[in-house]
């Protein structure tokens, strides 16, 4: 199967009201999709199933990899509901939260928050919603705490309340987490992203709860606890998301353009898939086109060397999914003519010498750089990376090399997977039982898959096959297509 994407970096994209149709879903795919998100959310476990299942079905009628990623509700906190129409809080107001139940008024929000006076102490900031309004608390009491309006707004219906994340007592993953986490395991999800991660101990729960699944996890990193522990964080996980709207709460602004190269710059080095998320596109919920800042966002995003982009209510609820897509993918392509992906591959390599780990990942990250220039040095058309897990061409995809990157696997859960990863193509194989056979039926089936042609040099990199699994990259092979 080929994926019609043109760009290397990967898309993704929320389903919702606006893309569940058959026909829509196909055109999505078509326009460059390479991982289709179900926000648990909203809906029902139910209408996600099947969601998921028409996801399989539009994947193989087109004929294309598509992973399936399923993102945790986590811990939320809400508001009592606003009365019909809502209320607007005005900058320099007065207002009281309280850990009650019952509606809300804009003199009185009411918070599903038991320990609320406990936990918020005077100066901590609260935001409502998706950050547009923001309070800061000026005193607490025995049953309420009184807030000054900071910045005003408009709230309606029940918008969640952001505290601040190193006292909130909620637990990641939650109850229903769990719950949800299971079953979309079991029904074949290709991911689960998990929700306000605080720590690496919190994808180790969702681990433990899945089994005996071993659906990939998805860190992310939307709290400040979360960005202080991101080396650990990405140990553990086999993803991070970059989730900038809760991210852009917890701290100024301002940071979260630094925030955001630093997550993405440690997560290229560690050979860990990066996505980022949030307002990429938001402008085209209802605009045949991006504003000129959304489009640079886009690039920038690129350029740091983001392995994905994801897509939200713009092809959820928006007004031409596809058309989204195709817009993004475009923006994408032209950014990543520009990137310096050589400056990176060679920052990289000598960085990697400096720390290089014990273990056999020493080894995979050594012939991955070593492949690396030998590409270059050789001209090779592709790298063909054999994998039983996903992880060589995880490695080779650190240094963003200019040859087309294959990964072949004979697990079909590791072909989806590399859906994520950064300029991959994903090819399903045989097991094979020698160094030869390994690498004469994948030069072959890549030139089945049209990615390759006679007369071309191609890398192939592999572990021998009677190696035990787990063991390092040790095979490179120089090969003239015939």
């Amino acid at each position: 199967m080929t994926s019609s994407a043109d760009t290397r970096t990967k898309i993704v994209a929320t389903l919702g009201p606006a893309s569940e149709a058959p026909e829509v879903l196909d055109q999505m795919l078509r326009a460059g999709v390479d991982v289709v998100r179900l926000n648990l959310s909203h809906g029902t476990l139910e209408s996600h199933l099947v969601l998921m299942q028409a996801v399989r079905e539009s994947a193989e009628r087109i004929g294309q990899v598509v992973a399936v990623l399923a993102d945790l509700p986590g811990p939320k906190v809400r508001s009592g509901q606003f009365p019909d129409g809502g209320g607007v809080l005005v900058g320099g107001a007065s207002l009281v939260l309280t850990p009650q139940e019952g509606p809300s008024s804009i003199e009185r929000i009411t918070v599903d928050y038991p320990t609320l006076v406990v936990d918020l102490q005077p100066g901590d900031r609260v935001v409502l919603g998706d950050g547009a309004i923001s309070l800061r608390a000026e005193s607490v009491g025995d049953h309420e705490v009184r807030c000054v309006v900071l910045t005003g707004g408009t709230v309606q219906g029940r918008p969640g309340v952001h505290l601040p994340s190193e006292r909130l007592r909620l637990t990641t993953p939650t109850d229903d987490d769990l719950v949800l986490g299971k079953a979309m395991a079991e029904a074949g999800a290709d991911f689960l992203a998990v929700s306000f991660v605080r720590a690496a101990h919190d994808l180790r729960v969702v681990r433990e709860a899945i089994l005996p699944y071993t659906t990939r996890l998805v860190a992310k990193i939307e709290t400040m606890p979360a960005v202080v522990a991101l080396e650990s964080i990405a140990a553990e996980a086999d993803a991070v998301m970059v989730a900038r709207g809760d991210l852009g709460i917890e701290c100024p602004l301002e940071d979260v353009p630094h925030l955001q190269k630093r997550i993405i710059r440690h997560c290229v080095e560690v050979g860990v898939p990066v996505i980022t998320a949030t307002q990429m596109m938001e402008s085209m919920i209802t605009s045949p086109s991006p504003t000129r800042a959304e489009v640079s966002d886009i690039a920038n995003a690129v350029f740091d060397g983001t392995d994905a982009l994801m897509l939200s209510a713009e092809t959820a609820i928006g007004a031409d999914p596809a058309g989204v897509v195709r817009t993004m993918n475009r923006i994408a392509g032209r950014a990543e003519a520009e990137a310096s992906y050589e400056q990176w591959a060679s920052r990289l390599g000598r960085m990697q010498r400096e720390q290089w780990p014990d273990g056999p990942a020493r080894i995979t990250m050594a012939i991955t750089h070593a492949a690396g220039m030998a590409a270059a040095d050789a001209g090779a058309s592709a790298i063909l990376c054999c994998t039983t897990t996903g992880r060589t061409a995880r490695a080779m995809a650190r240094f963003r090399p200019s040859p087309t990157l294959i990964s072949l696997s004979p697990d079909p859960e590791t072909v989806r997977a590399m859906a994520l990863s950064w300029g991959v193509r994903s090819l399903e194989v045989s097991t094979y039982h020698s160094t030869d056979d390994l690498v004469w039926f994948a030069v072959e089936r890549a030139m089945q898959s049209g990615y390759i042609e006679a007369g071309q040099t191609v890398l192939v990199l592999a572990g021998a096959p009677d190696r035990p699994s787990g063991a390092s990259t040790d095979v490179l092979r120089i090969v003239r297509v015939s």
